[in-house]
């Protein structure tokens, strides 16, 4: 039994760094909530680009053009997480773990589930109220390029996925 469906319809930006042999189990953008931290800057600037426009530092039409533009640059900031988010996603495939990042330069992390010697995740208090998690991962005694994975949906069903993949039911 799945716990977590699959769609089976992966990005073509994830579909390329799969093996022909390899099935795609799960395949999930990280939790939203890695949004959080931009969204409060970019809503703390538009509040102080709002309060020093209304002061007597935006005297002048220079500096009340400057207040804004640099509030314009947080937003472009902030536009172009989103972006990244949008194209950064977590796959788990019959035989590793995927963790695909970047907009421009792209990185692909990856572990074959063969060499995960420890697994868990952790939840702060923050991820179990909006529902999130890190999943934390150790391969004999060498270091990885995929050990920490931050803001993962549903980390209970997903770590389940994962054990149930490394630890295949001999009875079937």
């Amino acid at each position: 039994m799945k716990l977590v469906a699959s769609t089976n319809r992966a990005p073509a930006s994830v579909n390329r760094y799969l093996l022909p042999h390899e099935q795609d189990v799960v395949t999930i953008r990280r939790h939203p909530a890695v949004l959080m931290t931009p969204v409060a800057l970019v809503l703390g600037a538009l509040i102080m680009a709002g309060i020093l426009s209304n002061t007597a530092l935006a005297a002048t039409p220079t500096a009340l053009a400057v207040i804004w533009w640099v509030w314009l640059l947080v937003l472009v900031w902030f536009v172009w997480k989103v972006a990244e988010w949008s194209v950064d996603y977590f796959v788990i495939t019959s035989a590793r773990l995927l963790l695909t990042q970047g907009l421009i330069t792209r990185q692909v992390n990856m572990m074959p589930l063969g060499k995960v010697t420890d697994m868990r995740f952790e939840r702060s208090l923050v991820g179990r109220f909006l529902g999130y998690g890190t999943f934390v991962m150790e391969s004999a005694g060498q270091d990885q390029a995929l050990s920490r994975i931050n803001f993962v949906p549903y980390p209970e069903q997903l770590y389940l996925e994962v054990v149930g993949l490394i630890f295949p039911d001999k009875g079937k």
